[in-house]
Protein backbone atom coordinates (compact mmCIF):
# COMPACT_ATOMS: atom_id res chain seq x y z
CA UNK A 1 0.00 0.00 0.00
CA UNK A 2 2.93 2.31 0.54
CA UNK A 3 4.63 1.58 -2.78
CA UNK A 4 3.29 4.66 -4.53
CA UNK A 5 4.40 6.93 -1.71
CA UNK A 6 7.90 5.50 -1.83
CA UNK A 7 7.92 5.73 -5.63
CA UNK A 8 6.91 9.37 -5.51
CA UNK A 9 9.74 10.12 -3.12
CA UNK A 10 12.33 8.23 -5.11
CA UNK A 11 11.04 10.01 -8.21
CA UNK A 12 12.37 13.29 -6.96
CA UNK A 13 10.26 14.55 -4.08
CA UNK A 14 13.22 14.43 -1.73
CA UNK A 15 14.66 17.90 -1.47
CA UNK A 16 18.44 17.78 -1.90
CA UNK A 17 20.61 20.84 -1.70
CA UNK A 18 23.75 19.25 -3.11
CA UNK A 19 24.71 21.23 -6.18
CA UNK A 20 27.18 20.63 -8.94
CA UNK A 21 30.07 22.88 -9.73
CA UNK A 22 32.32 24.93 -7.53
CA UNK A 23 34.00 28.27 -7.94
CA UNK A 24 36.91 29.84 -6.11
CA UNK A 25 35.88 33.44 -6.65
CA UNK A 26 32.74 33.82 -4.53
CA UNK A 27 32.62 37.08 -2.66
CA UNK A 28 32.58 37.19 1.11
CA UNK A 29 28.94 38.26 1.15
CA UNK A 30 27.87 35.28 -0.91
CA UNK A 31 29.83 32.84 1.23
CA UNK A 32 28.59 34.45 4.43
CA UNK A 33 24.97 34.16 3.31
CA UNK A 34 25.44 30.53 2.25
CA UNK A 35 27.03 29.67 5.61
CA UNK A 36 24.30 31.46 7.55
CA UNK A 37 21.55 29.62 5.71
CA UNK A 38 23.18 26.20 5.54
CA UNK A 39 24.12 26.15 9.22
CA UNK A 40 20.45 26.68 10.08
CA UNK A 41 19.23 24.34 7.35
CA UNK A 42 21.33 21.31 8.29
CA UNK A 43 19.03 19.83 10.99
CA UNK A 44 15.98 20.46 8.83
CA UNK A 45 17.51 18.74 5.81
CA UNK A 46 18.33 15.79 8.09
CA UNK A 47 14.77 15.74 9.42
CA UNK A 48 13.42 15.61 5.87
CA UNK A 49 15.77 12.80 4.91
CA UNK A 50 14.70 10.78 7.96
CA UNK A 51 11.02 11.39 7.18
CA UNK A 52 11.43 10.24 3.60
CA UNK A 53 13.26 7.12 4.80
CA UNK A 54 10.40 6.31 7.17
CA UNK A 55 7.98 6.25 4.23
CA UNK A 56 10.31 4.25 2.00
CA UNK A 57 11.14 1.77 4.78
CA UNK A 58 7.50 1.13 5.61
CA UNK A 59 6.84 -1.95 3.54
CA UNK A 60 3.82 -2.36 1.29
CA UNK A 61 2.77 -5.39 3.35
CA UNK A 62 2.90 -3.58 6.69
CA UNK A 63 -0.29 -3.34 8.67
CA UNK A 64 -2.51 -0.39 7.69
CA UNK A 65 -2.19 1.18 11.14
CA UNK A 66 1.61 1.03 10.88
CA UNK A 67 1.57 2.66 7.45
CA UNK A 68 -0.84 5.33 8.69
CA UNK A 69 1.31 6.18 11.70
CA UNK A 70 4.54 6.22 9.69
CA UNK A 71 3.18 8.42 6.92
CA UNK A 72 1.44 10.78 9.32
CA UNK A 73 4.65 11.37 11.26
CA UNK A 74 6.69 11.73 8.08
CA UNK A 75 4.35 14.33 6.59
CA UNK A 76 4.36 16.32 9.83
CA UNK A 77 8.14 16.23 10.04
CA UNK A 78 8.53 17.40 6.44
CA UNK A 79 6.01 20.21 6.96
CA UNK A 80 7.83 21.33 10.11
CA UNK A 81 11.18 21.18 8.32
CA UNK A 82 9.91 23.25 5.40
CA UNK A 83 8.66 25.96 7.75
CA UNK A 84 12.01 25.98 9.51
CA UNK A 85 13.81 26.23 6.16
CA UNK A 86 11.63 29.21 5.26
CA UNK A 87 12.60 30.80 8.57
CA UNK A 88 16.26 30.09 7.82
CA UNK A 89 15.99 31.90 4.50
CA UNK A 90 14.36 34.84 6.27
CA UNK A 91 16.95 34.91 9.06
CA UNK A 92 19.87 34.74 6.64
CA UNK A 93 18.64 37.98 5.10
CA UNK A 94 18.34 39.09 1.51
CA UNK A 95 20.68 36.92 -0.58
CA UNK A 96 23.43 38.94 -2.31
CA UNK A 97 22.27 38.12 -5.83
CA UNK A 98 20.35 39.91 -8.55
CA UNK A 99 16.74 40.51 -7.45
CA UNK A 100 17.72 39.07 -4.08
CA UNK A 101 14.76 40.54 -2.22
CA UNK A 102 12.26 39.01 -4.65
CA UNK A 103 14.10 35.69 -4.64
CA UNK A 104 14.03 35.58 -0.84
CA UNK A 105 10.34 36.41 -0.74
CA UNK A 106 9.47 33.80 -3.37
CA UNK A 107 11.50 31.05 -1.69
CA UNK A 108 9.89 31.72 1.69
CA UNK A 109 6.41 31.66 0.13
CA UNK A 110 7.11 28.42 -1.74
CA UNK A 111 8.50 26.63 1.32
CA UNK A 112 5.54 27.68 3.44
CA UNK A 113 3.12 26.60 0.70
CA UNK A 114 4.83 23.22 0.51
CA UNK A 115 4.54 22.88 4.29
CA UNK A 116 0.81 23.55 4.08
CA UNK A 117 0.49 20.92 1.37
CA UNK A 118 2.18 18.34 3.60
CA UNK A 119 -0.13 19.35 6.44
CA UNK A 120 -2.98 18.50 4.09
CA UNK A 121 -1.50 15.08 3.34
CA UNK A 122 -1.15 14.41 7.06
CA UNK A 123 -4.82 15.23 7.64
CA UNK A 124 -5.74 13.05 4.69
CA UNK A 125 -3.82 10.02 5.92
CA UNK A 126 -5.01 10.55 9.52
CA UNK A 127 -8.62 10.40 8.31
CA UNK A 128 -8.19 6.92 6.77
CA UNK A 129 -9.78 3.95 8.52
CA UNK A 130 -7.10 1.28 9.01
CA UNK A 131 -9.73 -1.29 10.00
CA UNK A 132 -11.24 -1.27 6.50
CA UNK A 133 -8.40 -2.54 4.40
CA UNK A 134 -9.95 -2.04 0.98
CA UNK A 135 -10.97 1.55 1.68
CA UNK A 136 -7.64 2.19 3.35
CA UNK A 137 -5.78 1.03 0.22
CA UNK A 138 -7.97 3.25 -1.95
CA UNK A 139 -7.44 6.21 0.36
CA UNK A 140 -3.70 5.67 0.45
CA UNK A 141 -3.65 5.77 -3.34
CA UNK A 142 -5.21 9.23 -3.18
CA UNK A 143 -2.54 10.26 -0.66
CA UNK A 144 0.18 9.00 -3.01
CA UNK A 145 -1.37 10.95 -5.88
CA UNK A 146 -1.33 14.05 -3.70
CA UNK A 147 2.31 13.49 -2.85
CA UNK A 148 3.14 13.32 -6.54
CA UNK A 149 1.54 16.72 -7.06
CA UNK A 150 3.62 18.21 -4.25
CA UNK A 151 6.76 16.79 -5.85
CA UNK A 152 7.31 19.80 -8.10
CA UNK A 153 6.77 22.21 -5.22
CA UNK A 154 9.48 20.33 -3.33
CA UNK A 155 11.89 20.49 -6.23
CA UNK A 156 11.28 24.16 -6.99
CA UNK A 157 11.17 25.57 -3.46
CA UNK A 158 14.85 26.47 -3.30
CA UNK A 159 15.66 26.42 -7.00
CA UNK A 160 16.22 30.17 -7.22
CA UNK A 161 18.91 29.96 -4.55
CA UNK A 162 20.69 27.10 -6.25
CA UNK A 163 21.82 29.04 -9.32
CA UNK A 164 25.12 30.70 -10.10
CA UNK A 165 27.58 31.92 -7.53
CA UNK A 166 25.24 31.53 -4.56
CA UNK A 167 24.44 27.95 -5.49
CA UNK A 168 28.13 27.15 -5.78
CA UNK A 169 28.76 28.68 -2.36
CA UNK A 170 25.92 26.65 -0.83
CA UNK A 171 27.32 23.48 -2.38
CA UNK A 172 30.52 23.97 -0.38
CA UNK A 173 28.74 24.26 2.95
CA UNK A 174 28.53 21.08 5.08
CA UNK A 175 25.03 22.04 6.19
CA UNK A 176 23.71 21.86 2.64
CA UNK A 177 25.22 18.49 1.76
CA UNK A 178 23.06 15.47 1.12
CA UNK A 179 22.44 13.79 4.49
CA UNK A 180 22.48 10.11 5.31
CA UNK A 181 19.11 9.12 6.81
CA UNK A 182 19.45 8.15 10.44
CA UNK A 183 16.34 5.96 10.23
CA UNK A 184 17.62 2.38 9.85
CA UNK A 185 16.21 -0.02 7.31
CA UNK A 186 14.65 -2.95 9.11
CA UNK A 187 15.31 -6.58 8.12
CA UNK A 188 11.67 -7.03 7.18
CA UNK A 189 11.61 -3.83 5.16
CA UNK A 190 8.96 -2.31 7.41
CA UNK A 191 9.25 0.37 10.03
CA UNK A 192 7.38 1.62 13.04
CA UNK A 193 7.99 5.33 13.65
CA UNK A 194 8.99 6.43 17.12
CA UNK A 195 9.05 9.86 18.68
CA UNK A 196 12.71 10.38 17.89
CA UNK A 197 12.32 9.66 14.19
CA UNK A 198 13.78 6.16 14.47
CA UNK A 199 12.27 2.91 13.34
CA UNK A 200 12.12 -0.56 14.81
CA UNK A 201 11.37 -3.92 13.21
CA UNK A 202 7.75 -5.01 13.12
CA UNK A 203 6.17 -8.40 12.76
CA UNK A 204 4.97 -9.48 9.35
CA UNK A 205 1.55 -8.34 8.22
CA UNK A 206 -1.42 -10.66 8.18
CA UNK A 207 -2.39 -12.43 4.90
CA UNK A 208 -5.37 -10.08 4.52
CA UNK A 209 -3.13 -7.04 4.86
CA UNK A 210 -0.70 -8.45 2.31
CA UNK A 211 -3.50 -9.16 -0.12
CA UNK A 212 -4.85 -5.65 0.05
CA UNK A 213 -1.35 -4.23 -0.12
CA UNK A 214 -0.51 -6.14 -3.28
CA UNK A 215 -3.36 -4.43 -5.08
CA UNK A 216 -1.56 -1.10 -4.59
CA UNK A 217 1.19 -0.67 -7.16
Amino acid sequence: MNKKLAAALSGGAVLVLVLSGCSDDEGDKVNDWAKSFCDQAKPQIQKRADAHQIIISTAADSRPAEIQAADSKAFKDIADADRALAKAVETAGVPPIENGEKVQKDVIAELNATALAYDGLKKQVDALDPTNQQKFAEGLKDVADGLTKIEKMDQNALANLENGELGQAMAKQPGCQKPTPSVPKTPSGSASPKAGGTATPTTSASPKAKASASSES
